[in-house]
């Protein structure tokens, strides 16, 4: 049985910054990247929004730098999951998908959420080619464009008004006859004049070429078809946190995501911190990721010296 100072679950920007912080602090962290090594980003194609890279720049590629820096001050980067964890005392016993049990004096969980979609395979045939399902990372792209999002709730209404202060015109696409978003948010979305909703309204093919995403092919309710032009689709019906591993143990929101105490990263469970998408229902964005696996990366070193 291995015995490891300190494991990060997950390898998104939270998960690889904690990864730096910790292997500066001497902790000789322990990484486990799970099925998506780099997270999210790696689904997005060009990213403009993360300090350092005035240019912009590939999702992918960026990531794989700060996975870069972090094996440069030592972290131990491993493939594989953490299949199995027990968090019922100190050091945790932890086992991988192959059946390896380690030891972790302290543990972070850095395993991100993952967005929910449509399902449809024109869907995923045009990811990060005009399918996204983060307004606020990709709506800068489609500046005057037309765009389409689908969704009633909260998050859709908010994609949609901040996309339409970007782009010409935004169809909001509602399964339904009415909005499932707070009243104030509704009222906003009726008022802007370059909104329009689509009611009753599902998606029924992305459509597109060579450049990405050219149209959505809509179903009404009554079965009747209609296309429309857009260049962007933005799904928007919600983000699923990946904590299965911890719900037996962690204390977790009614949406599922990893409570933290105050305005640090420690969970309910001594030892146990969490950061990244995991436990933040709000931001979402690769740079709070970041800056929370900084914080989860101090939280566990100071943890650590306290306990001797």
């Amino acid at each position: 049985m291995e015995h490891v100072k300190c494991l990060i679950i997950g390898s998104g920007p939270a998960g690889y910054t904690a990864a730096i912080y910790t292997s500066r602090a001497n902790l000789q962290p322990v990484v486990y990247e799970g099925l998506a090594p780099g997270g999210q980003l790696t689904m997005t194609t060009e990213v403009e929004n993360f300090p350092g890279y005035p240019d912009g720049v590939d999702g992918t590629a960026m990531m794989e730098e700060i996975r870069r820096q972090a094996l440069r001050f030592g972290a131990d980067i491993r493939s594989g999951l953490i299949v199995k964890a027990d968090l019922s005392e100190r050091p945790f016993t932890l086992t991988t998908d192959g059946g390896h049990t380690l030891k972790a004096d302290v543990l972070i969980a850095a395993t991100g959420a993952t967005a929910t979609y449509l399902g449809l395979p024109s869907e995923a045939a045009y990811m990060g080619q005009g399918v996204s399902a983060c307004a606020t990372c990709d709506g800068f792209f489609y500046r005057k464009q037309d765009v389409a999002v689908v969704g009633g709730g909260d998050t859709a209404c908010e994609d949609a008004l901040y996309l339409a202060g970007l782009c010409r015109k935004v169809y909001m696409i509602v399964r339904r006859n009415v909005l499932r978003a707070s009243k104030a948010m509704q009222e906003r979305v009726l008022a802007a004049p370059n909104i329009e909703v689509l009611w009753e309204h599902q998606a029924k093919e992305i459509l597109g070429d060579a450049n990405g995403v050219n149209a959505v092919r809509l179903v009404s309710a009554k079965g009747e078809e209609k296309t429309i032009a857009v260049t962007g689709f933005f799904v928007a019906i919600g983000h699923h946190p990946n904590t299965e591993l911890f719900k037996s143990w962690l204390t977790l929101d009614e949406q599922g995501y990893i409570v933290t105490k105050g305005r640090g990263t420690a969970t309910d469970v001594e030892g146990v911190f969490a950061c990244g998408d995991v436990q933040d229902p709000v931001y979402r964005q690769a740079i709070t990721a970041a800056a929370s696996g900084c914080m989860a990366a101090i939280d566990a070193e100071r943890f650590l010296m306290e306990k001797g």
